[in-house]
């Protein structure tokens, strides 16, 4: 597991806010600070508690709330759902579901979040009738 930090913008239906995200290929789903959180947008309780594990042997956070919100890295936009977890060690973790599902790559030898453009476009196929 590494990990790499990068300024991004965060934006909500309330507000926008200037962060330091670390993109980590060791969690699994992206987090958030609740406080930065309810200041972007209006959160989502989820049917039940999501319960994640940590590097320490028998610790576990939990998460009983999550939000949609886009983020902005190297002039792109993205989306995606974080979870809201009390007590994050940092304002925002970009996990590997949000890693995978834009098709982040990460260069660790030179601290970058590489980004294929072709899946920063909105595609909408008409289908034959």
């Amino acid at each position: 597991m590494s990990v790499i930090q990068k300024p991004i913008t965060l934006a909500g239906s309330k507000a926008q806010r200037d962060v330091t995200a670390l993109f980590d290929s060791g969690a699994t789903y992206s987090c958030i600070n609740p406080e930065i959180a309810r200041g972007l947008g209006i959160t989502d309780s989820l049917p039940k508690p999501m319960i994640f594990g940590t590097a320490k042997n028998g610790d576990t956070l939990q998460a009983t709330e999550a939000i949609r919100l886009d983020f902005h890295l190297a002039g792109y936009r993205f989306s995606d759902e974080f979870m809201l977890i009390p007590d994050l060690s940092e304002d925002v973790i970009i996990g590997a579901a949000t890693l995978q599902k834009w098709r982040f790559k990460l260069d660790f030898e030179n601290d970058e979040v590489i980004i294929d453009p072709r899946v920063t476009k909105l595609r909408l196929l008409r289908l034959a009738r």
